[in-house]
């Protein structure tokens, strides 16, 4: 579903739409894939790796049923994880890409490492590749795929 219209058309409409949606591009944009679900901060992920029995990504996308009360059960196959000021340096990187190590082991299929506050860009890490990260800065759209094929995200929306 797409329309065009004013700005505080498409707020209005936006409050309307049943289910998840979006303006970009100055259209409503709705996304239904019946596969899953995407989930903010605070969400926590239970799984069974020898260290680690738990995720809490900044953001995420589920496959499975909806939560009930506690945790979702299993990795998301997407995860975001924002840098805070502590995330730099070697002893930080070593326990980023650890962690990455983790979700992989745990399912995930696709890692962003998300950089707001020096590099201001996305790495996108792919469990195929998870030392190879493709690197999307100001001006272009990070993907996630092959877990989210054909989602993008502007990495300029993380600085408005």
């Amino acid at each position: 579903m797409a329309t065009q219209s004013s700005k505080s058309d498409l707020v209005a409409a936006l409050a309307r739409v049943d289910g998840k949606a979006e303006i970009v591009g100055g259209e409503i944009v709705v996304r239904r894939t019946r596969s899953g679900r995407a989930y903010a901060d605070n969400t926590g992920f239970l799984v069974d790796l020898p260290r680690r029995k738990s995720f809490s990504p900044d953001a995420s996308y589920h496959v499975g049923p909806p939560p009930g009360p506690g945790f979702l059960q299993g990795a998301p196959i997407f995860a975001a994880e924002v840098r805070s000021e502590d995330d730099y340096g070697p002893l930080a990187e070593r326990a980023m890409a650890a962690k990455r190590a983790e979700y992989f082991a745990a399912g995930s299929r696709v890692v962003w490492d998300v950089d707001v506050l020096r590099e201001e860009l996305v790495r996108v890490y792919r469990a195929e590749a998870p030392d190879v990260p493709a690197v999307y800065r100001r001006g272009e759209r990070a993907e996630a795929a092959p877990a989210l094929p054909g989602w993008m995200f502007s990495v300029d929306d993380l600085f408005e």
